[in-house]
């Protein structure tokens, strides 16, 4: 089982990632990992936390000369503005955050709560995920992510080149998008207010049999939603189609099947294709060979400069919302988180399917059975030998 546990707090010391289960033979590239951390931290709307830290991951344990053993491995990113203990407590709990309901779940105070609550823990997932996609991109599986709408402005993408995302200032892959987005969240900083918006991910190359059919925790889908839905300020998880197919007739939703035989033995689609992916690549919790999509809706940040109505904890009479520094928008690093859980989950799926403590025992399980299912389907409706003739 691949898995992972992160710890820490928004001021503390350190964020901290466990990593267990990660095969073995796998080159560490920090410097990978190191640049999505520092796409996290980028995007127009970002707040001044972001000039303040600069991530960069120390690998504690789990590696040997820069390539990973097969132990548990840890992940650190050092806090600059590390002040947990200098911090005073929140006069006013936050509407749309922890605040209220975690201090009296755990009968503590509201900074206790925030401060591990906070989205900069999502640091740590993302240097799991990056780390995580070593892996994948070593067995030919890629992952990329970026953002759809932002302030409802749609950025339909123009073509799944990470180097026009890359060049866009909040993550796009519509250039034509980027200016009229910009100008809706310099509004919203005006105001005093936040926005929100869509994000996506799409994993291509993974090999047909990822996740299960056969029990409910297994199926793929509901692990990608579980680790989408787990970051903070994401409201709803779509695969493929996603809502959408709930207003259309089954006859617009479904993807049909065709097969080619010229490329039955040279891809991991055994010459089955899709026009269509409306299923996002997944169908009964399992990976069909298309792409894999995942969409994210991400609600405004609740911290609002222009501060909202709340109540005093003590007194209990009305007081504005406390502020706590955040950002006008940050649903560009959204796009990043997201893309990274994606890419561990999706990881996980493989080592629990290929069965592999080592990237070269995987490699050998996934070219077996590669081989295994394509003979297999090459011989389906060849009548045995002592089959009786009609």
């Amino acid at each position: 089982m691949l898995r992972y546990l992160t710890a820490g707090e928004s001021h503390g010391p350190a964020l901290v990632a466990i990593v267990e289960g990660f095969p073995s033979g796998v080159a560490l590239d920090t410097a990978f990992i190191d640049r999505e951390l520092e796409r996290r931290q980028g995007g127009y709307g970002r707040g001044k936390r972001q000039q303040i830290e600069t991530d960069r991951v120390i690998v504690e344990s789990g590696t040997y000369h820069g390539v990973t053993t097969g132990a548990p491995i840890t992940l650190r990113l050092v806090n600059k503005d590390a002040k947990l203990e200098r911090l005073q407590e929140p006069a006013a709990p936050r509407g749309g955050h922890v605040d209220l309901a975690g201090s009296i779940n755990y009968q503590t105070g509201i900074r206790q709560v925030l401060e591990r609550a906070s989205a900069r823990e999502t640091a740590a997932r993302v240097a799991a995920g990056a780390l995580a996609r070593l892996l994948l991109s070593a067995l030919g599986i890629h992952v990329l992510g970026y953002v759809r709408e932002i302030g409802g402005i749609t950025a339909e993408p123009i073509a799944l080149d990470p180097t026009i995302r890359d060049a866009s200032q909040v993550y796009t892959l519509n250039p034509q998008a980027d200016a009229a987005i910009i100008a809706r969240i310099d509004e919203a900083r005006a105001a005093g207010d936040t926005l929100g918006g869509v994000v996506e991910t799409i994993v291509t190359g993974c090999p047909i049999g990822l996740g299960s059919h056969a029990q409910w925790d297994r199926k793929l889908d509901a692990r990608l939603a579980c680790a989408v839905m787990s970051i903070q300020a994401i409201k709803a998880v779509e695969i493929g189609l996603g809502i959408e197919a709930a207003r259309r007739p089954g006859s617009k939703v479904m993807d049909p099947v065709s097969y080619d035989p010229a490329h039955a033995e040279d891809d991991r689609r055994y010459g089955f294709r899709r026009p269509t992916n409306n299923a996002g690549g997944i169908e009964g919790g399992t990976s069909n060979g298309e792409p894999i999509v995942v969409r994210a809706a991400k609600k405004p940040i609740s911290t609002l400069a222009a501060r909202g109505p709340s109540i005093n904890m003590v007194t209990k009479a009305p007081h504005p919302a406390t502020y706590e520094r955040s950002d006008v928008c940050a649903v560009p690093a959204a796009s990043v988180i997201v893309e990274n859980v994606v890419a561990f989950e999706i990881a996980a799926a493989v080592v629990e399917k290929y069965v592999g403590t080592s990237l070269e025992a995987i490699k050998t399980a996934h070219d077996a059975i590669h081989t295994l299912n394509r003979d297999r389907l090459a011989h389906l409706g060849t009548p045995p030998l002592d089959a009786p003739a009609r």
